[in-house]
């Protein structure tokens, strides 16, 4: 059942969730001029409160000088008493437009408060009605899935019991009821294989085993992944269920394949090969894949110096690439911009770190970190390097490519140019050193073909099957088992020079001395010269 987030449109907030509600900005009208122009005044009138003009007239019996004083006085009274009513008025005018412009101010920022008062309440109610619809929807979801567990519960039941009745009559007739919530799917493909007849050599081309390390591993697995019969169906043998898991390893092929091989269901076929590949890694990596203990590590010490004539070499160090499909989170993070200049499509992968010895088997591996990170970020952050930093791995030397930094307990090639002979022919010994680890890598994507393109596991369970073909990888190199030459695969891994090349003094002058030694001690081959 599809639920909807929410069914109001979404208001976005700002610093004020309100600034949204706009209002026109305040201009107050603008003032009238009241202050008329007098123009061409000469008098004032007798008091009746208009302006009138006048024209002096000359008259023939006022040229005497009572007259014209009886002029003057009346002009100062008449027309001071004008003058200061009309600025009376004016200021009354002026006042009145005041009050006016502070009381539109007064209704607008009322106005204002009471809209931004009903958003705050708006929102609140919103919010309110959103928490009952939520919990309305998760009251129907509950619902719903307690009518199918109900539904679930009487299927079964009925099943059960149908199983019981056809099973009674079964025994009463003196046959054998079919069971039909079971598909019918062909076996003869696993029957066939299964059989003791079947030549070895087709055997070993199915499984890149042996039938003797199969059925060893089998036996390893055994009380981790048995299944007790049900009332429904018989459990799946042990054998089947490595097998199903081994083959889908070795061929790579699509889960559909593999259930039409072996005569299970898809989802069955995905979940077989988790559960063993997990029952892969508890049971059998303590056992496989583990640290070369003192007296190991000595005979490691020992054949890598017949190899190159550098003491203390405890192991060859590489680390390669798997191809995976884009994830749906942290996309950029899995994109390997080298393989895809290189192959002109977008590649995304996770990497695999792994420390072998002197024949490819392996002792350290480090599984899952996105394929954008360089070999020197991957080293940081693997179980290895925190070990070495606690000063578990002295008088050791990991020998790795130039991705790798130069420390207390790496040993790296030189990277810089124009070297010197002695230079030379320590790289040389370095990269036999380094071939070890690569041909193991080259061996174990060639035995196990899912690793060489992108597969239907998810993201989160892709570290357990690597590491079980790690494992597997590693039973086999121990017992023996050879690789088909068609199956080989060459690797594609770009090296760079690391982003910090040497982070110890000490180390630099010990790799100066055992060049030095390489090549006047008569250790270095005649290549370099």
């Amino acid at each position: 059942m599809e639920i909807s987030s929410f069914p109001f449109a979404v208001i976005p907030t700002t610093s004020n969730e309100f600034d949204l509600i706009q209002s026109p900005p305040f201009s107050p009208p603008p003032s009238q001029s009241f202050y008329p122009v007098l123009e061409d005044m000469e008098g004032f009138g007798d008091g009746d409160g208009g302006v009138i003009h006048f024209k002096r007239r000359r008259m023939a019996g006022d040229d005497d000088g009572d007259g014209e004083d009886r002029k003057r006085d009346n002009f100062g009274e008449g027309g001071g008493s004008e003058l200061k009513g009309i600025l009376t008025s004016l200021a009354l005018l002026e006042e009145e437009e005041r009050r006016d412009r502070e009381k539109w101010v007064l209704d607008f920022d009322r106005e204002r408060s009471e809209m931004e008062a009903n958003g705050r309440r708006g929102m609140l109610e919103m919010g309110s009605y959103r928490e009952v619809l939520d919990g309305h929807y998760e009251a129907v979801s509950e619902m719903e899935e307690v009518k199918v567990k109900r539904a679930r519960r009487l299927a079964g039941a009925a099943v059960a019991s149908a199983a019981e009745a056809a099973g009674n009559s079964g025994a009463m007739t003196g046959t054998t009821a079919r069971r039909l919530w079971v598909k019918d799917r062909s076996k003869d493909w696993w029957e066939r294989l299964s059989s003791r007849d079947y030549p070895e050599e087709e055997f070993k081309r199915e499984f890149r085993m042996s039938r003797a390390t199969f059925e060893m591993i089998c036996e390893e697995l055994d009380s981790s992944i048995t299944k007790k019969n049900t009332m429904l169906r018989d459990a799946i043998p042990v054998q089947q269920r490595v097998a199903v898991c081994i083959w889908r390893l070795a061929t790579g092929e699509p889960l559909r394949l593999v259930s039409k091989r072996f005569g299970l269901g898809i989802s069955t076929c995905h979940k077989l090969v988790l559960e063993v590949c997990s029952a892969i890694k508890n049971v059998l990596m303590p056992k496989f894949l583990q640290w070369p203990e003192e007296g190991r590590m000595a005979e490691i010490k020992g054949q890598f110096e017949s190899v190159s004539g550098i003491k203390n070499i405890g192991g060859a160090m590489y680390t390669t690439h798997v191809p995976i499909i884009a994830p749906k989170i942290r996309v950029a993070e899995y994109y390997n911009k080298r393989h895809t200049e290189r192959n002109q499509k977008t590649s995304y992968s996770i990497t695999v770190q792994g420390v072998v010895d002197e024949r490819g088997v392996f002792t350290d591996i480090c599984i899952g970190w996105p394929g954008s990170m360089s070999d020197e970020s991957v080293l940081e952050k693997s179980a290895l390097f925190q070990r070495a930093s606690r000063g578990s791995l002295r008088d050791v030397w990991i020998v790795g490519r130039a991705g790798y930094p130069l420390m207390d307990w790496t040993l790296v090639p030189y990277a810089q140019r124009n070297l010197t002979w002695s230079q030379h022919a320590f790289n040389e010994k370095v990269n036999d050193v380094c071939g070890v680890a690569r041909e193991a890598f080259a061996r174990l994507k060639g035995r196990w073909a899912c690793l060489q393109k992108r597969t239907e596991v998810k993201l989160q369970d892709l570290p357990v099957v690597l590491g079980a073909c790690c494992i597997l990888h590693n039973i086999c190199e121990m017992r023996g088992e050879t690789i088909d030459p068609g199956t080989r695969f060459d690797i594609c891994d770009d090296e760079l020079v690391a982003e910090h090349g040497a982070r110890s003094t000490a180390a630099l002058q010990e790799r100066d001395q055992i060049a030095h030694n390489l090549l006047h001690h008569g250790l270095a081959g005649t290549s370099s010269l």
